[in-house]
């Protein structure tokens, strides 16, 4: 871990990067692509320590409020923020100008800050983004190995169903020859639904995408811990970017099928709608869609 002044912090899409790499352990990470140009060490996490104060000052230049997001990139929960309390900050400055948030995690961690995330709800809008790719906690330790357990994310999930506060799961990615099965699809959705999730985030198709850089990691990963499968890889998708997964077109209708009769969203489009729409309200919570 080392430290870094930034000079800014929200992008012009009102993201926010508080940290920069990652000790999640997840074996098909794509924000260790070399695309993203980073200078170090993935694991050895270039934390922002001026954020908060970055993120007041830019709050208060803004004429509108809006959502802000954060752990597209890299996750807000990491073990770091235990002690740093970067993210608990970020999301107080933001409850104190009565901005909405939408926040996305594969950690157990943002259950200390619930309350918090429950006050912004009411004030304004908050949205929580929990990743589950497997419904197998074994198969989970491997492919995401520091991280908590698919089954303690459901427990996340289901508390902040109880807080009032509205989930996303993204259900991405999903491994050909790994985790694309029916068992695991059905399994995971039917978990959401009872957890009261809103939306499932799957871009229209189950497979992952691989670029330089998290493909070499990946591949690695897969040798040492799935023998064999590599090859299979290689045989079947080469360097293609996108991996769809052969079992997608008979997933995605089962899948489909299951989220229709839960009421889940499953359009990308619209999911990202019922996130980033942001309406100023004075006195009121939000209703959405």
């Amino acid at each position: 871990m080392h430290f870094v002044q930034a000079k800014s912090l929200l992008s012009q899409k009102c993201g926010m990067n508080i940290y920069r790499g990652c000790t999640h352990g997840c074996i098909y990470c794509d924000s260790r692509s070399e695309c993203y140009q980073m200078k170090h060490d993935f694991e050895d996490i270039e934390v922002k320590e001026n954020a908060p104060i970055l993120l007041e000052r830019e709050l208060k230049r803004k004429r509108h409020t809006c959502m802000i997001g954060t752990g597209a990139m890299c996750d807000p929960y990491m073990h770091c923020e235990e002690k740093l309390c970067l993210t608990r900050k970020c999301l107080e400055i933001i409850n104190k100008y009565g901005f909405g948030v939408s926040v996305q995690t594969k950690s157990d961690r943002i259950l200390r800050d619930c309350e918090l995330l429950a006050e912004i709800n009411g004030r304004s809008k908050a949205v929580v983004n929990v990743t589950v790719t497997t419904l197998d906690d074994k198969l989970c330790g491997i492919i995401e190995p520091e991280v908590c357990p698919s089954s303690r994310r459901f427990e996340v999930l289901d508390k902040f169903r109880r807080l009032g506060v509205p989930t996303i799961v993204w259900l991405t990615p999903i491994l050909p020859f790994i985790n694309d099965t029916e068992e695991n699809i059905r399994g995971i959705a039917e978990q959401c639904a009872r957890c009261g999730v809103k939306g499932i985030v799957t871009f229209g198709g189950f497979g992952l995408t691989l670029r330089r850089g998290d493909r070499e990691y990946f591949y690695k990963c897969l040798d040492k811990d799935f023998p064999g499968i590599k090859e299979k890889y290689i045989k079947r998708y080469g360097l293609d970017y996108e991996l769809p997964s052969d079992n997608n077109k008979r997933l995605m209708y089962i899948f489909t099928e299951l989220c229709g009769k839960y009421g889940i969203m499953t359009d990308t489009d619209k999911i990202f709608r019922y996130i980033f729409d942001f309406e100023e309200v004075s006195g009121q919570q939000l209703s959405f869609l």
